[in-house]
């Protein structure tokens, strides 16, 4: 059963018609032919429940009546193969009581003979404007998971693989999430997927920098303040805590947080209260937090700047950002990623980037991580008039480091014939690339742009060991 089916984007609407009585099925398997649609009719249940299982339906007409089969029965058996088909039951015997028991069953409309084809037309395109919408909300609710659920988490490493699942998982419960990973390696990213994949996705997701506001700021910002607790409290405000209520809470950098705040944030933790600044009224909520830092909290701990008791409430699932550095193999699905994204925001073609480019990213050790590749590949585009980036198109700290083809031709420094020292750059070149791939010579062919056919031919004429 398909409780959600993609939608046949261009296909014909099919409909499919049942009935015994031969001179109704082929007066409306012509008149709803006529009206561009694609019919096909039955004479009996057994025969339509076949093409029912062959094809897609985006209609059914069925008789309630029929020698071997009740329509009741076929209405059920459509719906466990496919929920997104409309049925329509059509009877002489018409009645409230088959009628309720029809929609109870998921029938969409119910006709009884004699009816004109006007009537029945005018279902037809009810209904067909009802499953246009549908469609329509399916492909948007797509779009919103594909802009705001794993948007930006791109990889295919075994470490993204397993943050992945570990999303998947979490994200159907309540429990606390502590994210550790170096800055830039998107920790945000993290916290809104497992929100938006949680039952509490239609909940608020509020996030707090807790390191970008000093303690007393920190403090009122997440637990509000009454009228007059200080100076320049001319009203009530609500902090972040109370704005998340039903949803989540993001507190980034929780490692910054002061002692008097981490008192503060234990106790909501335990018992779901607080006060606000110079209140008394308890106030109870309900939010799931998520906390990130790239500190080591254990350390902290032991330098008795952070609570061992907030520590073990916060750190009930841990999940561990791997840096860019360490998950190389993600470096150019990222890059393709984002040349997508800012191609189209600036309105360029941009092809990719050359194989020279492509090297010289796969080298580099990205201490700014995912932010910083974003960052280079955004001022590539921008600035480019061509279509493919170039190697100088990428930072100075990119182009300029040691390579080993640099090296190469600093070695050969025109002691060499050319032949010579054109197969030994091609030879050197091409095993780095083979390295980087690690021997996938299909991705390496595609970085070199080459065939795997040239690629092969290469490989055996300049001897490179695999």
């Amino acid at each position: 059963m398909r409780d959600e089916k993609e939608p046949r984007v261009g296909e014909p609407i099919k409909i499919l018609v049942i009935d015994d009585e031969p001179l109704m099925r082929i007066t409306i398997h012509d008149a709803l032919a006529s009206e561009g649609y694609t019919v096909e009719s039955a004479e009996t249940g057994q025969r339509g429940i076949d093409l029912l299982h062959e094809h897609l339906w985006d209609i059914l007409l069925t008789d309630l009546k029929l020698p071997d089969r009740d329509g009741i029965q076929i209405l059920k058996e459509v719906k466990a193969l496919d929920l997104s088909t409309q049925v329509i039951l059509i009877t002489a015997y018409g009645s409230i009581d088959s009628a309720v028991t029809a929609m109870k069953e998921g029938a969409s409309d119910y006709l009884t003979k004699p009816f004109s084809m006007d009537e029945l037309f005018l279902i037809i395109k009810r209904l067909l404007r009802m499953k246009q919408l549908e469609e329509e909300n399916v492909r948007l609710r797509k779009k919103i998971e594909e802009r705001f659920g794993l948007e930006g988490l791109v990889g295919k490493s075994s470490q993204m693989e397993k943050i992945y699942q570990l999303i998947e998982t979490v994200s159907q419960t309540d429990t606390t999430v502590l994210i550790y990973g170096e800055s830039g390696t998107g920790k945000e990213m993290v916290a809104n997927a497992i929100h938006l994949q949680s039952p509490r996705k239609n909940g608020s997701f509020i996030k707090v920098n807790c390191s970008a506001l000093p303690e007393t700021l920190l403090e009122t910002e997440l637990f509000g303040h009454e009228r007059g607790a200080f100076t320049g409290a001319f009203r009530q405000r609500k902090g972040r805590f109370e704005m998340a209520h039903g949803g989540t809470l993001f507190l980034d950098e929780v490692g910054e947080v002061s002692s008097a705040v981490q008192v503060k944030l234990l106790r909501v933790l335990q018992e779901r209260q607080f006060e606000r600044v110079g209140g008394n009224e308890t106030i109870s909520v309900d939010v799931r937090l998520i906390c990130a830092t790239q500190k080591d909290l254990k350390e902290e701990i032991r330098k008795g700047s952070f609570r061992e008791d907030l520590y073990y409430r916060l750190n009930v699932v841990p999940v561990l950002l791997p840096p860019l550095r360490e998950r190389r193999e993600d470096v150019l699905l990222l890059a393709e990623h984002f040349i997508g994204k800012f191609s189209q925001k600036m309105g360029k073609d941009i092809a990719g980037l050359s194989a020279e480019a492509k090297t010289l990213l796969l080298r580099y050790s990205f201490p700014g991580n995912i932010r910083e590749l974003e960052n280079m590949l955004e001022r590539a585009i921008a600035l480019i008039k061509g279509k493919l980036i170039e190697a100088q198109d990428l930072p100075e700290e990119v182009c300029g480091q040691a390579t080993p083809i640099r090296d190469l031709c600093e070695k050969i420094q025109g002691s060499k014939p050319l032949a010579t020292a054109v197969n030994l750059f091609e030879k050197e070149y091409i095993q780095n690339v083979l390295e980087k791939t690690k021997g996938k010579k299909g991705q390496a062919a595609e970085m070199l742009g080459i065939s795997r056919k040239t690629l092969w031919e290469k490989i055996k004429e300049l001897e490179i060991e695999i």
